[in-house]
């Protein structure tokens, strides 16, 4: 099973909605399946440059590992060459940071993941977690 178009979306516009709740600056949602595959993104206006790659890489990252972007900090801070080796392997597809979570169904099955980026690291990694939440779906974050 693998995560749908309408699904993705309505998870996009949850993330969006948590970041005007939270008064974030502008975000940027990219929602992937199990495959490493973007679905959907968005690009709120006012967005800076680069900020696909960025939930790109936050989304990606925790596919490659199976793991929340919050955990491969950690990972990444006491395994550097590690993590730094990983990017390298994965075409430079990697940011550990917070911000990109692992979507999973409530048995646990594997769908996809979101990463978000825009405003700090653990406000994108909230709206990621809120926007997934909104779906009836579980997100890791760790």
């Amino acid at each position: 099973m693998s995560i749908d178009l309408e699904t993705c979306r309505a998870i996009i516009a949850a993330v969006r909605a948590e970041g005007e709740a939270r008064r974030l600056k502008p975000l940027t949602v990219a929602v992937l399946d199990a495959g490493g595959h973007v679905v959907a993104v968005e690009r709120e206006d006012g967005a800076s440059m680069s900020r696909f790659e960025i939930a790109f890489g936050k989304a990606y990252g925790a596919l490659a590992l199976g793991m929340g972007s919050r955990s491969l900090m950690a990972r990444a801070e006491q395994q550097a060459y590690f993590v730094s080796a990983v990017g390298a392997a994965i075409g430079g597809a990697l940011v550990p940071v917070p911000g990109g979570v692992l979507v999973r169904t409530a048995d646990g099955e594997l769908l996809g993941a979101v990463g978000v980026t825009g405003d700090s690291s653990d406000n994108d990694e909230a709206a990621a977690v809120a926007g997934v939440a909104a779906v009836g779906l579980v997100a890791q974050a760790e």
